[in-house]
């Protein structure tokens, strides 16, 4: 009889672990919902794929476009998103307008309505606990279909982001790839300018449906080897042509948000300018769009091709006034990241 006593304790506090556990979760995703193979509410979507290590939590949404909702460290969440996506009431512009980690494909200017793959519902594969895959619906106007695959890092922030272009069509395709990830505020972006200069001021000024090839702006700047966006620029958008392979944005709330990725400078970048990376930053200063953009990819019927950015987040204390970004100990933090 004792040790049966002492059977039913030890189940019973485990139970009643499991229960306190899963009980923080749901608090802290703002959810009472029950976790199923990680799956959570997080504001108006019901079916999204948690990951998670100590430190790093990502929250991936199939249900909208096959995007990243959450990357965030020690609780300080990277993306934005808007009100909308958190199930609030939003007269802004974001109201019918995905927010938050985005992915797409270009070239930006030649690509058709593709509303079944920037809106529309995935499905999900986990093949580890720290590794999914989603996989989108064959569009019929683009020919393709896209399947990205997240992978975390179990010690470190380290976040994989592969995108793979794969041709369902039966005649040959010519697209790249294009990150259009925003990030939480406009903060500062920082662009080192490696590799040999394509514009003299080395980015361009998307305006009056062309480029403005040599733009002068009070919040762009250049200082010791990089390009600095120190808020929202006179128009929003802009391009860059680093060979560097890598863009940080330092947010307000003490985090360095870092994406790596290939550049290759003996193929063809199709996107305008031929661009490896581009910014967008509304006057509101709610965010920036960190936009990664690959090289053309001519894809065969049944071929496909894949591009992978790697994410990272740092602490890192937002200047304060009339202080800058330590550029020098920024360097170090990537090559030894890389």
């Amino acid at each position: 009889m004792a040790s049966f006593n002492l059977i039913a304790f030890v189940v019973v506090a485990m139970v009643a672990l499991m229960a306190d556990s899963t009980s923080e979760a749901q608090e802290r995703n703002g959810s009472r919902e029950p976790l199923v193979d990680n799956r959570i509410r997080f504001g108006r979507f019901e079916k999204c794929v948690l990951i998670q290590n100590e430190q790093v939590r990502v929250v991936l949404c199939p249900e909208n476009g096959g995007r990243v909702l959450e990357y965030s460290l020690d609780g300080k969440n990277a993306m934005f998103v808007s009100a909308a996506d958190m199930g609030k009431e939003d007269d802004s512009t974001w109201a019918s307008n995905p927010s938050a980690g985005r992915f797409d494909i270009g070239p930006e200017l030649m690509m058709p309505k593709r509303d079944e793959l920037f809106r529309g519902e995935w499905s999900v594969k986990r093949s580890s606990p720290l590794s999914v895959q989603l996989t989108s619906v064959p569009s019929e106007s683009t020919g393709v279909q896209l399947v990205r695959d997240f992978t975390l890092d179990p010690k470190s922030s380290k976040f994989e982001c592969k995108q793979t272009i794969v041709n369902v069509s039966a005649k040959t395709v010519q697209y790249c790839h294009w990150s259009r990830t925003l990030a939480n505020g406009a903060g500062i972006v920082l662009v080192p300018l490696d590799g040999f200069a394509k514009f003299p001021n080395r980015y361009v000024r998307y305006a009056n449906g062309g480029l403005l090839l040599r733009p002068e702006d009070p919040n762009v700047r250049i200082r010791d080897g990089f390009l600095e966006i120190i808020g929202p620029p006179t128009t929003p958008k802009l391009g860059m042509d680093s060979m560097a392979g890598w863009v940080a944005h330092q947010q307000a709330s003490g985090i360095m948000f870092i994406k790596t990725f290939p550049t290759y400078p003996e193929r063809a970048y199709i996107d305008a300018g031929g661009i490896t990376l581009a910014t967008w930053a509304p006057p509101t200063g709610v965010t920036v769009e960190i936009e990664p953009i690959g090289p053309a990819e001519v894809i065969a019927p049944s071929a496909s091709a894949s591009f992978t950015e790697t994410w990272w987040l740092l602490p890192s204390e937002y200047p304060a006034e009339g202080k800058q970004v330590d550029l020098q100990w920024l360097r170090q933090q990537v090559t030894s990241l890389r």
